[in-house]
């Protein structure tokens, strides 16, 4: 049996589509992991989502849809997790390129349900932003979800809708979500993490780090992004809620508006129309800015001395809690330098790895 689940953002989404298969079917049957390369610039320093012209090595499992297996590689500049992600997970992920618009992302799907027949078809989203109506202050990203949601709206067969955990994106609070949240499907354990856990000692997706955080039993406050967007960590973290799939679509007005587009462009314009701006505009004009940046050296002590004061005042803010994500913002620490920070802090600091979280000391040294 397969079973077909579309990461709705991409990045962390595809990490926890493989946690919750895991956790709901165990090794009954396969999963194909239909999800963007769009890793941001984290890993890409490329703006925008990768599509099969970036990649070697990919196999085709469609007309439309192709397969990223380990051995694949993004043609540089380009870079990608897709093919670490398929080395170390069980599962067969597949490429949504939205170059074609939803139009395209509609006709992947359509081809891939008549290929494998999946037994189930979930659209998964961590956060919650897929809820979105478009005019959220705190809304960053709602290109990728609002693409997968019309599309998985317009496809014969039938979709059910997961949101796992909600508000942890940072972008719609808790509070907001709460009403539209349908029934509880799971909630994530410390064992259900297990089978993702390696996965977690790499990948740069903080809102899949805080839902596997919360499900270890990590709760507070966690900073996350560049912006430090404040994310409460609690007991509704770690679950897994259906919502109906017409029921957002009819909220998501990005999503309603791109129903028939045919390239990405029209996708972006209606996002800046809608939204005030598009999440790939953001990307290009912080990729132009980290182009003009010197090169940063990584000196132990002076990063730490950093840390210590960027610390002192997340604490002093409430702050329990960090991403590894946001500390390399917060140290402007760029490019190959990411993981260097990374195992230095841990090094370190031990005791304050909260895994996959850094934990904020109440006192630095």
């Amino acid at each position: 049996m397969t079973r077909l689940i579309v990461a709705a953002g991409g990045g962390g989404d595809a990490v926890a589509a493989a946690m919750i298969h895991a956790a709901l079917h165990g090794d009954e049957d396969q999963a194909v992991i239909l999800t963007y390369a769009w890793d941001r610039l984290l890993i890409d320093p490329v703006p925008g989502p990768r599509g099969p012209e970036n990649f070697t090595g990919l196999q085709p499992l469609t007309p439309a849809v192709w397969a990223v297996p380990a051995e694949a590689r993004p043609i540089a500049p380009a870079g990608s997790t897709l093919p670490r992600l398929a080395t170390e997970l069980p599962h067969t992920f597949a490429l949504i390129d939205p170059r074609h618009g939803v139009e395209g992302v509609t006709r992947q799907l359509e081809e891939l349900v008549d290929h494998l027949s999946p037994v189930s078809i979930d659209l998964l989203d961590v956060g919650g932003d897929i809820l979105a109506r478009g005019d959220e202050p705190t809304l960053k990203s709602p290109l990728a979800d609002a693409v997968t949601l019309a599309a998985c709206c317009q496809v014969n067969a039938p979709v059910r809708l997961l949101v796992a955990g909600p508000g942890l994106d940072g972008e719609l609070p808790l509070d907001e979500l709460r009403g539209m949240l349908g029934p509880l499907i799971h909630t994530f354990t410390a064992k259900d993490v297990e089978p993702i856990s390696s996965v977690l000692e790499w990948h740069p997706s903080e809102a899949t780090g805080m839902l596997a955080a919360t499900a270890g039993g990590v709760r507070g406050t966690c900073e996350m992004r560049d912006a430090g967007l404040p994310v409460p960590l609690t007991e509704e973290g770690p679950t897994v809620h259906e919502v109906d799939l017409d029921e957002a679509l009819t909220r998501n007005q990005l999503a309603r508006a791109i129903l028939t587009t045919a390239n990405l462009d029209e996708v972006e314009a209606h996002s800046r129309e809608i939204c005030g701006y598009s999440e790939i505009d953001y990307e290009r004009n912080k990729a132009a800015w980290l182009k003009d940046q010197p090169p940063v050296q990584l000196d132990p002590e002076a990063v730490l001395s950093q840390l210590d004061q960027f610390e002192a005042e997340a604490y002093s803010r409430g702050v329990t809690h960090t991403t590894f994500r946001r500390i390399t913002e917060a140290l402007n620490v760029n490019g190959s330098l990411r993981e260097d920070l990374r195992q230095l802090l841990i090094n370190s600091r031990p005791q304050q790895y909260d895994a996959p979280l850094w934990r904020i000391a109440a006192t630095t040294e």
